[in-house]
């Protein structure tokens, strides 16, 4: 996060001192740290697995397009790039702490712009399948539902497999009937990067811009602003840092 945190205080020293900031910074870190793990025991001893509330709206028919993984309008004045591995536990960790609060606050007020990039890891068994679901799902309108899903539930299909399971319970039944009809040629065996599963494209072509970055964890991210694009940041940053720095931005 060095880069972030230099760009960070650049563009707030006329409002905070450098060394009040790192503070600020440094103490967003160390909580979003232990939000990390405390995120996790709380999945581990939950319940049941949670649904996503279902937006209104009808799904668009089964000959799909290419699937739209953002939040929020292309004209917000901020940019939050974010590329994930959706069976990463910093990932959901920071979709449930940071991201799920931003969407509903700052996106919904028109002041930021997400943008999902699929980097599944090698090292994550069904990561590169869960993001085929993202993506099936995206193409017909259901991409927020979806990570939802996923992130919700991580615990349970990371160690399962089972990803069918809670994207049916989170989608209507006509939503899932569509959805895995497009899977069709993306069962699990079907290696990466195939040919004979159509959403493998747009997951390599993620993963093609996050090696430009490069990204070498994840969660990273890459925020613009006013046609400035900041150095990419790492890791958990919790909502309340990262809302700080775009207010920030914004009084520009």
């Amino acid at each position: 996060m060095d880069n972030f945190t230099h760009s960070f205080g650049q563009q707030t020293a006329r409002t905070l001192s450098l060394r009040r900031l790192l503070a600020v910074i440094a103490l967003g870190l160390a909580l979003s740290l232990i939000n990390v793990a405390t995120f996790a025991r709380a999945k581990d001893n939950a319940a049941k697995p949670a649904s996503a509330a279902k937006p209104a709206g009808a799904a668009k028919s089964v000959d799909a397009s290419a699937p739209v993984k953002t939040y929020g309008s292309k004209n917000a004045p901020i940019t939050l790039e974010v590329f994930g591995d959706y069976e990463c536990p910093s990932c959901g960790a920071f979709y449930e702490t940071t991201l799920r609060q931003m969407i509903n606050n700052e996106v919904a007020a028109g002041k930021v712009y997400i943008v999902h990039r699929d980097f599944p890891l090698q090292m994550h068994k069904y990561g590169y399948e869960a993001a085929r679901w993202a993506n099936a799902a995206a193409s017909i309108g259901r991409f927020a539902e979806a990570e939802s899903a996923l992130y919700d539930n991580q615990n349970y299909w990371a160690e399962s497999g089972n990803i069918e399971k809670y994207m049916a319970a989170t989608l209507s039944p006509t939503d899932m009937r569509h959805v895995k009809a497009l899977m069709v040629g993306c069962e699990a065996n079907v290696p990466p990067g195939s040919h004979s599963c159509p959403w493998d494209a747009y997951i390599e072509q993620d993963r093609a811009m996050g090696n430009q970055i490069p990204v070498q964890a994840t969660p990273t991210f890459v925020i613009y602003h006013k046609g400035q694009k900041f150095p990419a940041g790492q890791g958990v940053v919790s909502y309340t840092v990262l809302k700080q720095f775009f207010d920030q931005l914004l009084k520009q």
